[in-house]
């Protein structure tokens, strides 16, 4: 194996330009948005791909984001492997063709469901178009390529040391920019790719153009990122002909730590994918959601939907509340993780008991910065298994494939979402656990 000749020590002075960070923050702010996009096409697909799924709906609905998230679970082991073998940027770039692949996918879904929308199979008594398989292919093609990125990305701004800043500080710089893409999605796929009309009006064929832009846009971040001067961070990965002296399970604030995770994306993709569900429920039931006493929000003749504000304002609450945790340089990681639970934990309850989904989305702002607490009171003092740890972090993600499937299902066999979120209870209280007591590093863990 040949180590790229830019390793640089982390703490020299040749490693602290603010490019390098800048331009792995816009890569996951694209990762960002396109998370989001593949969410928010779980309603709209369900009216059009799964509009004869009867009684299994919202069951096939969430498979969407189950498959994305399978990519993680699958891969995230695999881009700690190329971080290893070819450096961080070269990961990357084979994150990126990953994603492509996946748009692709999507690209083709759309044409496919369009031009035979007769060609479909049936599960008991649901009936589903094969257009729907390769979109779920697709999607974990860009469960994949977001793996991938993120191996790379998250260690990337822990370790690479900016004049002022602490790991923790730097991630959340990393997700709040993240958020700008995730707060943006729900409004380009209802303004963009379905021009504004009412969501039982959508046809497939609508998807055609805005993929076939974003694949365009992909490529040229390719070639860009394959131009830039990216620098890797010494004694962040095993260097040529190293070998570990220890598992990476032997940690236990490590191992805890990618259970956390776990169910933290699992609540946090949760409430982001399946609360428009939850709203057209009630709307369904006579309980619309209202915004300021109003039912819709129409400007310009477009129907930009409540359920797109609910999306947009939960993923908002992550950029405001990243933006504030960027400056929170005197509070520790494991308080705020720790106060961010209790909260969350708390309205949820409220929600479930109200019937009322803005305290869910006003959740978005106490798990804004739970990611960056866990992550790096996970990897601290790891040193040169900072990379392998970030490949087994990154799989733990598919915590967002297991709660959103679980939640739907349990959707369909209660009829109703209600109290599908006391998932979200669980998972705060668990991570509060580890804030409390499974975060706290023990004394052989200690790599002097």
């Amino acid at each position: 194996m040949i180590i790229n000749s830019d390793i640089q020590p982390s703490g020299s002075k040749a490693n602290k330009p603010i490019l390098p960070f800048v331009i792995i923050t816009f890569i996951y702010f694209i990762v960002g948005f396109l998370t989001t996009v593949n969410e928010q096409l779980q309603a709209p697909l369900k009216f059009t791909f799964l509009s004869q799924a009867g009684g299994l709906k919202n069951t096939f609905t969430t498979l969407i984001s189950f498959f994305f998230f399978l990519g993680y679970l699958l891969n995230g082991t695999l881009g700690s492997k190329w971080v290893n073998a070819f450096g961080y940027k070269n990961t990357i770039l084979r994150g990126l063709f990953f994603m492509i692949s996946g748009l692709f996918m999507y690209l083709c879904s759309s044409w496919f469901g369009y031009q035979y929308p007769d060609l479909k199979f049936s599960i008991k008594d649901a009936v589903i178009p094969f257009g729907f398989v390769i979109f779920v292919i697709g999607s974990y093609l860009m469960g994949t390529a977001a793996a991938i990125i993120q191996v790379v990305v998250n260690p990337y701004a822990a370790s690479y040391e900016l004049k002022g800043t602490q790991p923790v500080q730097r991630l959340n710089i990393l997700t709040a920019i993240n958020s700008i893409g995730t707060t943006s999605a729900p409004f380009f796929v209802t303004v963009i790719m379905f021009s504004g009309i009412s969501i039982e009006k959508i046809e497939i064929r609508q998807l055609l153009l805005p993929l076939a832009i974003l694949i365009l846009c992909i490529l040229i971040i390719i070639v860009i990122t394959k131009r830039l001067h990216l620098p890797d961070i010494a004694h962040t990965r095993a260097v040529a002909g190293e070998k570990l002296e220890r598992s990476i399970w032997s940690f236990r604030h490590f191992v805890l730590g990618v259970l956390a995770i776990f169910f933290y994306v699992g609540t946090e993709v949760a409430i982001g994918a399946n609360i428009n569900l939850y709203a057209f429920e009630l709307m369904d039931s006579g309980h619309p959601i209202t915004f300021f006493g109003k039912t819709d929000i129409i400007i310009g003749g477009m129907d930009l939907g409540i359920h797109a504000l609910l999306s947009t304002l939960y993923w908002g609450g992550f950029l405001v509340g990243r933006a504030v945790s960027s400056f929170l340089s005197s509070i520790s990681a494991r308080t705020q993780l720790a106060v961010t639970t209790v909260l969350a934990t708390i309205l949820a309850l409220i929600s479930m008991i109200t019937q009322n989904l803005w305290f869910l989305v006003a959740i978005g702002l106490l798990h804004s910065s739970m990611w960056s607490c866990i992550y790096s009171l996970s990897i601290k003092g790891l040193n040169k298994y900072t990379s392998k740890a970030s490949g087994i972090f990154i799989s733990a993600v598919f915590g967002g494939a297991v709660f959103t499937l679980v939640q739907g299902g349990l959707a369909d066999i209660l009829g109703s979402w209600r109290w599908t979120w006391s998932l979200t209870v669980i998972c705060e209280l668990l991570m509060l656990a580890y804030a409390l007591f499974g975060s706290r590093i023990r004394e052989k863990d200690l790599i002097i």
